[in-house]
Order: structure tokens, then C-alpha cells, then sequence
């Protein structure tokens, strides 16, 4: 990369979520033009549900290195239930390959408090 220029977010990541309770989450994110893509939550229990489905995301790159991508996701519990909610990421780009940064998880469920954590993404 030249001085000044951005990274591109456009492709595929895998995305690793460290919240502050410990929970471990993984999921991909397909970011496409025009500040679109998808989030497809990736678990092992989702075996007892049934795949995943894809669900819709927004991105923006900001100013500098920045990025921020969000949208609605089901966390599995167990195998009990899952915890929709939308999940929103803000981080910059380390190298090329690799965005780190913050992520809140606000659940639909309830008026359960949202959930801030770490995120890493690295690019497949």
C-alpha cells in the first residue's frame, strides 16, 4: 500500500469475538460495494438447528484506517435457543489483512444489557 491509501474491506473475513463475560463467538463477513454485505454466524451447535442463514450488513470505512460494520445476528445458547440482536463492529485496519477493534452486541431479548467485547478479523 502507498502512503494515504486505505485498505480495502471488500471480501471475505472470519471474525473472532472475545465479549467481557468470556463468551467466544466466531462468524464471516462478506463485505460487498456500496457498503453491503452479510454476516453468517459460525457455531458448532448449529448443527442441531439446522445451517445458518445469512443476514444482511452495512459497512463504512472511515477516516485514516477506520471501519465500521453492523447488523442483526442469532447467537446460539446451548442448544436451547439463540439471542438475536444486532452486532456492531468498530475497528481499523492493522495490516491489509487484519482489522481489530471493539464490538457491542445489543440483544433483541428482554432488556438484557448489551455486551462489549474485542473483535479480530482476518481476511480468508
Amino acid at each position: 500500500m502507498t502512503q494515504g491509501q486505505s485498505p480495502d474491506i471488500i471480501g471475505r473475513w472470519n471474525v473472532e469475538i472475545v465479549f467481557g463475560n468470556g463468551d467466544h463467538r466466531s462468524l464471516r463477513f462478506d463485505a460487498q460495494g456500496e457498503g453491503k454485505g452479510t454476516f453468517l454466524v459460525l457455531d458448532p451447535t448449529l448443527k442441531v438447528w439446522g445451517p445458518a442463514a445469512p443476514s444482511p450488513v452495512k459497512w463504512a470505512q472511515g477516516e485514516g484506517n477506520s471501519v465500521t460494520f453492523s447488523g442483526p445476528v442469532e447467537f446460539p445458547i446451548g442448544n436451547v435457543g439463540r439471542d438475536a440482536g444486532t452486532l456492531v463492529c468498530k475497528g481499523k485496519f492493522d495490516t491489509a489483512n487484519l482489522i481489530t477493534g471493539e464490538v457491542e452486541f445489543s440483544s433483541l431479548v428482554g432488556k438484557q444489557p448489551s455486551k462489549h467485547g474485542t473483535f479480530k478479523a482476518v481476511r480468508e
